[in-house]
């Protein structure tokens, strides 16, 4: 059986408040709000560690498959801690795994499986993972990624 990673084993930790306008009529966090938490922890991500700003133009990261596992249940007030890694850089791609945990613990509320594609705008098609943005990766993390 696999280790689930705990928040030491991450380098990037980014902080998401839970709104009151995050909750559903069942009286917890919507699952679509753990799907936007997820997002800015990604994109605060790509800004800090890829140093590029995500935006639709040249080449740039496009989300090409996102599967979330949740463990539990949010509530307002609250806030949670998103932890995101580069787990595999292949030829245009990037996997990506987060964990969610409830702030300033190691309780886990969710966890994701994402894929980044590099993506040329113009052309409309994947590129090449440029080497600056290997070598930024394999710099940053702190358990190197599979294809590095």
């Amino acid at each position: 059986m696999t280790r689930t990673p705990a928040p030491h084993d991450y380098v990037h930790r980014h902080r998401e408040v839970i709104r009151w306008g995050d909750m559903d009529s069942f009286g917890h966090v919507n699952n679509v709000e753990f799907f936007r938490y997820l997002e800015s922890a990604r994109v605060e991500y790509a800004m800090t560690v890829l140093a590029n700003e995500v935006r639709a133009q040249g080449e740039n990261i496009i989300l090409a498959d996102l599967r979330c596992a949740f463990q539990r249940q949010l509530r307002w007030p609250g806030a949670v801690d998103i932890y995101t890694r580069t787990v595999r850089v292949g030829r245009t791609s990037l996997a990506l795994h987060q964990i969610m945990c409830l702030a300033d613990t190691d309780e886990l509320a969710a966890s994701a499986d994402t894929v980044l594609v590099w993506f040329d705008f113009a052309g409309q098609r994947p590129a090449p993972v440029p080497d600056a943005i290997r070598r930024r990766i394999a710099e940053y993390e702190r358990t190197r990624p599979e294809g590095l």
